[in-house]
């Protein structure tokens, strides 16, 4: 897709991988984005090396060759996960109205900005949908459509609008009413994504996942929100490996192909969520596989034999 001038904001969310960063930076430079909004945390205390590679990776910003505005927010110190990135997009939303937004591990195909930036354009004023997913995990296109809606928003790779953006709150506060009343029946019709999803957001609500995304799901299905997802995988993800801060084991997701989007865009006849779509991302996607999970386990009990975090 040679050619295309993506016009909208790019925010982009970077931390110690320096050559990730260049690789997706080097695909945000095809478009030529007029706006260049950069979110950084800092190295984190008794990690050898790591305040280099943040230096590293913070440089390769600097790389910035076409006519660009950029625009820096970098933490002296790290403040993780789930500070880090709900602040830092807090941050963007409060200089522009919508953006696109990738991470250093997300590489896009070219279409991803155009596919976010017509439909950005096209729901801007549509509230239930919250969000443009670049990601998507089904086997074969779920419509005659370029894309359909999902409640389930995906984050490999997103755009939204700060009217949707207001509605997150990474304490997610108002869980605990939500849980109570039963709610998440409203929006997950199987109950043993029910019950997942229950325990996600308890160990969320207390602090003991450092994470900002569920939070970011939370508050679409809270606002009875939906999302796009492309009828084709738009966006690799390359960060899964022993680096990664929650990526870190083998997965069937990890590196999954990108592809080009034909347009013009074929839009889906109604605005409602495909069901169908949608459980076959809960089943093959977001449920963790028992391998992967025992895998994580020993992971951490290694982790705290040695001493580590």
């Amino acid at each position: 897709m040679t050619g295309f001038v993506v016009s909208k904001p790019v925010a982009l969310i970077v931390f110690n991988r320096p050559e990730l960063t260049r690789l997706v930076l080097d695909a945000v430079r095809r478009v030529r984005p007029s706006k260049l909004l950069v979110i950084a945390d800092g190295p984190r205390a008794h990690h050898e090396g790591e305040a280099s590679r943040c230096q590293a990776t913070q440089a390769v910003i600097e790389a910035v060759d076409w006519p660009c505005e950029v625009l820096r927010e970098y933490s002296d110190v790290n403040l993780g996960c789930r500070r880090r990135v709900s602040s830092g997009i807090d941050w963007v939303f409060s200089v522009v109205d919508e953006a696109i937004i990738l991470e250093d591990d997300c590489l896009p195909d070219p279409t991803f900005f155009r596919f976010c930036e017509e439909l950005l354009d096209r729901y801007r004023d549509e509230d239930r949908v919250m969000s443009i997913g670049g990601t998507s995990f089904h086997r074969s296109p779920p419509s005659s459509a370029s894309y359909c809606f999902s409640k389930l928003p995906h984050v490999w790779g997103w755009a939204t609008w700060r009217r949707a953006w207001r509605r997150y709150d990474v304490n997610i506060a108002r869980w605990p009413d939500v849980r109570d009343a039963n709610e998440l029946r409203n929006v997950i019709p199987w109950p043993a994504d029910r019950r997942r999803w229950t325990s996600i957001f308890d160990r969320l609500h207390r602090g003991d996942i450092d994470t900002w995304d569920y939070q970011w799901v939370f508050a679409t299905w809270l606002h009875g929100g939906i999302s796009i997802v492309p009828e084709v995988n738009l966006v690799s993800n390359l960060g899964f490996g022993t680096e990664a801060t929650h990526t870190t084991i083998r997965s069937h997701l990890a590196a999954r192909p990108a592809a080009a989007l034909p347009f013009p865009l074929r839009h889906p006849l109604m605005l409602q969520a495909d069901l169908s779509a949608d459980r076959f991302t809960q089943r093959h996607a977001l449920r963790p596989r028992w391998r992967s999970q025992l895998v994580k386990v020993v992971q951490v009990a290694l982790r705290q034999l040695r001493g580590g975090h």
